[in-house]
């Protein structure tokens, strides 16, 4: 079927849609930088290109023709609970009546809706039965779940709730409800899963002591080498430059949990964690940022001038008082607001790369590394938070 992508952003939607087997016909992204990874990464030669929604007229939609599906992930900073919620009151909150705008001309078989979860009890969930009300008056019935991530193939937790309209009179089938393939039960024997290297650049064949392991998953045997690079595991952590971050009041996560739900805001990162008695060769409790350039580009925070066993007030981490760090064997008194920590080598902490965060979003690496030609970090960063997951897309654009 042939559908059109609104807030078409980076084309997680698109991508998705393209994988079950329809065809993109138009796209509208207000944003510059996220339509030049759109355009990296998709063929977009002879289609309708539009930019900002609110200046398309209805002529103009018109002449669009026939579309079997309008998808859009309409923007969801007026209802998400990381914003201020102000819904309709938000401008931003008022692009979905743009959506039903190209509805009411263009009548598509199926209305194909992506935002928070939030947005089903913003305001006591009014703004829901607003938006119920809204589809229902332009000839929609409609259906919805709310589905995470994590059960789709990638390890993040992102629930989103997605909605499908049915033009009224149309032979569609229903979609929902359905669960990813990890919710189920198998008696599929567990993978050794790696994560990543510890190396600047990973390379082909590198040595598999250098890996890093998830701990869902088996490691590789053991070998003669260990004493010289003990296992490593990963462990999610909200974004390392910004120690008082938290998300659902949480910084880090359990063992095998999922990496947190990706944001256009945060720098998300990992824990890698070695056996007790592994010196990581620093004095520091936190590494280097890794980025795309350098492994040694910023420096996330360093504990200046702390031995191995100091107590470290990460509130303050550079005072050399008590609010800040006092010698071993010794805590920083308790205050509320304040982190403590102990310097050790057990752990550090680095950044997740902006490719590991577009995978996390379940693209493939092809479309990062076009992306990557035209975009910058900062920006690579921001469109993987603001996208949709991949996968989780495919698997409701098969049942259309």
């Amino acid at each position: 079927m042939k559908f059109i992508d609104l807030f078409a952003g980076i084309g997680g939607f698109r991508l998705g849609m393209e994988r079950a087997g329809h065809e993109c016909i138009a796209f509208c992204e207000i944003d510059k930088y996220a339509r030049r990874s759109y355009k990296a990464i998709h063929d977009t030669e002879g289609e309708v290109e539009m930019h900002d929604i609110t200046t398309v007229s209805d002529e103009f939609i018109r002449g669009i023709g026939h579309t079997d599906i309008i998808c859009g992930g309409f923007p969801c900073q007026a209802f998400s609970i990381a914003g201020k919620r102000r819904g309709f009151q938000d401008t931003r909150g008022t692009l979905f009546f743009e959506i039903m705008r190209f509805a009411s001309i263009l009548r598509p078989r199926y209305l194909f809706l992506e935002n928070v979860k939030g947005l089903l009890n913003h305001e006591n969930g009014d703004t829901f039965e607003t938006i119920l009300r809204a589809l229902d008056e332009c000839g929609y019935d409609v259906e919805w779940q709310v589905c995470n991530s994590k059960y789709f193939g990638v390890p993040q937790n992102r629930e989103r709730v997605f909605i499908i309209g049915h033009l009224r009179g149309e032979r569609t089938r229903k979609v929902f409800p359905f669960r990813g393939e990890s919710e189920c039960t198998n008696q599929e024997q567990p993978k050794i899963n790696i994560l990543g290297t510890t190396l600047q650049t990973e390379a082909k064949g590198t040595n598999s002591r250098h890996w890093v392991y998830d701990t869902a998953g088996l490691m590789s045997c053991l070998d003669a080498t260990m004493y010289k690079q003990p296992k490593q595991i990963a462990i999610p952590v909200l974004t390392p430059d910004r120690i008082e971050k938290r998300q659902n009041g949480r910084r880090f996560k359990e063992d095998g949990e999922e990496m947190f739900t990706l944001t256009s805001q945060d720098r998300h990162g990992v824990i890698i964690q070695k056996p007790r008695g592994y010196n990581l060769g620093g004095e520091h409790e936190i590494s280097p940022t890794v980025s795309s350039n350098s492994w040694q580009e910023n420096n996330l925070l360093k504990v200046k001038e702390a031995t191995i066993g100091d107590s470290v007030n990460i509130s303050h981490p550079t005072s050399k008082t008590r609010r800040g760090r006092v010698g071993k064997q010794l805590a920083n008194t308790l205050l509320t607001g304040e982190e403590q920590a102990v310097v050790s080598t057990d752990f550090r902490i680095r950044k997740l790369t902006p490719l590991e965060c577009w995978r996390l979003q379940g693209f493939p690496d092809w479309a990062f590394y076009k992306a990557a030609k035209v975009n910058s970090n900062s920006q690579l960063y921001k469109q993987a938070g603001n996208s949709v997951t991949v996968n989780v897309i495919e698997e409701i654009a098969k049942r259309l």
